[in-house]
């Protein structure tokens, strides 16, 4: 997706009418922190590309899947669509968030000088099983779920946490977050962005501890206060989504989070 002829050689055979644009290099905190420069760099090449190869082709809706990072730091909760430029991202996530959010630009723009039909999604934080559980690389869900599992496994008597525990996630499931796309895909045609998500936020020390329930582990939570919190709190504004497009998240976080948790069991590499 980054190299200019595998995207026009991709258009030519594929011969498509619509695209939905869900690649992304992405990773949690740590991968921010460690890979700033390609994360931009990758992300934004890819949709740049993306998007001008699909105009040239003719194609007839692009629909680009951004991120709830791209939301200013300090933004008020819940996140409404109207506030995506009013601050800066938070730092950690910067990077990632402002290259994702430069295609709801050039979205619009499109719009504007060809009649180019693109739109632009924001999803919240996902999860769900499948998930990718690489430690440099996972996300919060995924990341805590190994660590319980391999402390409860390896009889540790705790589980180190990033940051305080303060910080608040909204998650939406998988499953969820592809009928959004799918909705918006087949009713939705609008230059303005629309928040994917489930409407809720919880901390990440309760989060730890619903884990910890969930995998029956008896050892204690470590917070480690040396490491970043990321955004303050995330919760998204759902209500553009549900008078659009119908959207409304259905399965709730209790049992998504028991779904993914007994998937990584029962799919863990078995040493």
């Amino acid at each position: 997706m980054r190299d200019l002829q595998d995207i026009k050689r991709m258009y030519k055979n594929a011969n498509a009418d619509i695209v939905i644009h869900l690649a992304a290099v992405v990773g949690g905190i740590g991968a921010n922190r460690e890979n700033p420069g390609s994360f931009f760099y990758d992300n934004l090449i890819m949709g740049i590309q993306l998007i001008e190869e699909a105009r040239k082709n003719n194609i007839e809706k692009f629909v680009a899947v951004g991120t709830v990072c791209a939301y200013p730091k300090y933004t008020p909760i819940p996140f409404k669509e109207e506030n995506l430029w009013n601050g800066y991202p938070e730092e950690t996530n910067a990077p990632y968030g402002l290259a994702k959010k430069m295609l709801l630009v050039q979205s619009q723009a499109y719009r504007q000088q060809y009649g180019f039909n693109s739109i632009f999604l924001l999803p919240v934080n996902l999860y769900g099983p499948g998930d990718n559980f690489n430690p440099r690389s996972s996300h919060v869900i995924p990341a805590q779920i190994k660590n319980f599992y391999e402390a409860k496994i390896n009889n540790e008597p705790n589980v180190v946490v990033w940051g305080t525990g303060s910080a608040t996630r909204e998650f939406l499931y998988v499953e969820d977050c592809v009928e959004g796309i799918v909705l918006a895909t087949e009713k939705y045609d609008k230059s303005e962005p629309v928040n994917i998500g489930a409407g809720f936020e919880i901390s990440i020390k309760d989060l730890a501890y619903k884990i910890k329930k969930i995998m029956n582990y008896n050892g204690e939570i470590v917070w480690d206060r040396s490491k970043p919190d990321g955004q303050p709190r995330r919760r998204l504004d759902i209500t553009k989504a549900q008078q659009e497009f119908g959207y409304k998240a259905k399965v709730g976080f209790d049992e998504g989070l028991k779904r993914t948790i007994e998937w990584y069991i029962e799919n863990v590499p078995k040493k």
